[in-house]
């Protein structure tokens, strides 16, 4: 079976399906599929699987004409079904994993994923996870899963490896097709069957293990997550000291080694950097370690959001007002720049703090049209012309696309959480 699957790939006549067709799946899918091989996504979101048959991309990462291409020439397809994928060579599961309220994995549409899998097993099938989890996920938890009350042994019959997602919205220079794929497999021949899907288009570094390979992306997130929470707790440091943070990292990454230029903002967003360093110290916890630092870094990035809101309220006191009824225009709500995914946002926090404290509430991001929050729906503005009737305006992501010289020209006052006005010396600057 393994001959056969690995000459199957080999060829490109392997059918391959990809589970979850967000801002992962998709993109891997599209790839496989500009590869040659035969792709088809499942999905629960009928509206996505509409999407990509007609072939316009919902991904900001993924062009329609990219899209649209693989889709004219048969290689890609999607539907609903998780019944077709029996007829799957290879399958690839690309679904969230977030944190439940208490900050312990959520791993529910991992296991429903490997429900659906295990519902059409068939000998000879290789499984791929993507998806961020703790350590021992695969080997504890999926495997189980596909081997419980059925005649099939992992290695033998069917094969299991991870292979940790590196998608990083936006980034034009590292995308899917030139990022290397770390992979652990189950077993040595899982690990070589994976190596060589993620092999047909890129490099691949495999490791020891899927319990490697799933720790190597916990470290990757982990590592930027404490040290941005290192030049968060700087930013504090040089507000104290009366000093400007952002001149203090540029001087030190002039030295050409020893140190790497993070920076700070007003919190950490997204699908990955929040959330894993908590898969890591709750698999920690099971074991009885506590990973001290990892949490003090989660606890630093976590005051970003009140620290802004306090810079805030600074720059409505300089006008002798309260934050209650106080109009307050936001600059960009997206978690990261020149995207549209606004998961974790640190906008969110900062909004809802500025909302309860009695605040009007505009925004403006070229990215996200809508969105809700506190029981109101808010749509970003159109243009910047009345940027002077806001009493503060806060940059809290710095948007390629926004015009800086006309809020700099017309705001009252700005916080600038992003050092968007960098070399700008003015008064009405406040910078975190």
């Amino acid at each position: 079976m393994y001959e056969k699957l690995l000459s199957k790939i080999k060829n490109n006549t392997a059918h391959i399906s990809v589970i979850g067709l967000g801002y992962v799946g998709l993109p891997l899918a599209v790839e496989l599929a500009n590869v040659g091989f035969k792709v088809l996504g499942l999905e629960v979101d009928g509206e996505k699987v509409n999407s990509v048959n007609k072939g316009k991309s919902y991904i900001g990462d993924i062009s329609s004409a990219e899209l649209s291409k693989v889709v004219k020439a048969g290689n890609l397809s999607a539907c609903t079904d998780f019944k077709k994928l029996s007829k799957s060579d290879i399958i690839i599961i690309c679904v969230p994993t977030p944190l439940r309220k208490s900050k312990d994995p959520d791993v529910s549409y991992i296991i429903q994923a490997a429900k659906n899998v295990k519902a059409t097993l068939k000998a000879g099938q290789l499984i791929i996870l993507e998806s961020t989890t703790y350590p021992g996920t695969t080997r504890e938890l999926v495997m189980p899963m596909l081997e419980e009350n059925s005649k099939f042994k992992c290695g033998k019959d069917f094969f299991l490896a991870f292979s940790p997602e590196r998608i990083d919205p936006a980034n034009k220079k590292f995308t899917v097709k030139n990022m290397s794929k770390v992979i652990g497999g189950v077993t040595q021949n899982c690990t070589k069957l994976g190596s060589a899907v993620y092999g047909s288009f890129t490099n691949v570094h495999a490791v020891s293990s899927a319990d490697a390979a799933e720790m190597t992306k916990l470290l990757e997130n982990t590592f930027r997550a404490v040290n941005i929470a290192l030049v968060n707790e700087v930013a504090f440091m040089c507000n104290k000291l009366n000093l400007n943070v952002w001149e203090i990292i540029d001087a030190a990454a002039t030295k050409p080694f020893g140190f790497m230029p993070f920076y700070p903002g007003p919190g950490i967003g997204g699908h990955c950097i929040p959330l894993d360093p908590h898969y890591l110290s709750w698999k920690l916890k099971t074991l009885n370690f506590y990973a001290r630092f990892v949490e003090l870094a989660s606890e630093i990035n976590s005051k970003m959001p009140e620290y802004v809101v306090s810079k805030i309220i600074d720059s409505l006191n300089m006008q002798s007002k309260s934050v209650w009824g106080s109009k307050i225009l936001v600059v960009g709500v997206a978690y990261k720049k020149d995207v549209d995914d606004v998961r974790e946002s640190p906008a969110l926090d900062i909004i809802s703090m500025l909302i309860e404290k009695g605040a009007k509430i505009s925004y403006i991001d070229p990215f996200v049209k809508s969105f809700k929050i506190c029981a109101q729906k808010l749509t970003s503005i159109k243009t910047l012309e009345n940027v002077k009737s806001y009493d503060s305006v806060v940059v809290v992501t710095n948007h390629t696309d926004i015009d800086y010289a006309k809020i700099l020209k017309d705001a009252k006052v700005i916080v600038d959480s992003r050092n968007a006005f960098k070399g700008k010396s003015s008064k009405k600057i406040i910078r975190i």
